[in-house]
């Protein structure tokens, strides 16, 4: 139960690897995409942690080797967890930046094209918002988390996002709350 069958520094280095790999393809997945959780997703979720599980461990089946396997998850997620919060630059690789899929009433396609964004992804955000019309949106963002935050025309916006947080905004454009 507590004797290794793998070498730990071989759990060590399997389970890095494979915690950046998956991280690497959940991050190209898109922010869309992780803001909105269905079934699929799960099943993939669930059936990914059951194949990568070996690839982690190897042979090993002891107590210790999976909790070792854990705590290099655990401790690679709360080191890329500080290494967000310190520096913009990891922040961005790791996050992503929000982006500005509506400006003033009027779409950004080229934001919403890569992003994969719909119209009627961004016209159930309105009715979510309480909005009627897109002519009545004065900015709406893709945030990090895959939902979309919409500020009405007319209201006031108050910057909450730290210095260094950029939001992308069409050629030309400065960012909202600039």
């Amino acid at each position: 139960m507590f004797h290794l069958g793998t070498p730990a520094w071989a759990i060590v280095v399997r389970s890095a690897v494979v915690y950046l790999v998956v991280f690497a393809g959940l991050r190209l997945m898109g922010k869309r995409e992780l803001g909105q959780m269905t079934v699929f997703d799960l099943v993939v979720i669930l059936l990914l942690a059951n194949a990568v599980q070996n690839a982690m461990v190897g042979p090993d089946t002891s107590l210790l080797g999976g909790l070792l396997a854990g705590a290099v998850l655990l401790l690679i997620n709360h080191l890329l967890g500080y290494l967000r919060l310190r520096s913009g630059w990891w922040r961005r690789l790791i996050e992503a930046t929000p982006t500005v899929l509506i400006r003033d009433g009027r779409f950004i396609q080229p934001h919403m094209r890569r992003e994969d964004v719909g119209r009627e992804d961004l016209e159930e955000a309105l009715r979510e918002h309480g909005l009627k019309s897109v002519a009545d949106v004065a900015i709406a963002v893709l945030e990090v988390d895959g939902s979309i935050s919409m500020v009405p025309k007319g209201a006031t916006v108050h910057r909450s996002h730290p210095k260094g947080s950029v939001l992308r905004a069409p050629h030309g454009e400065a960012p909202a709350g600039s």
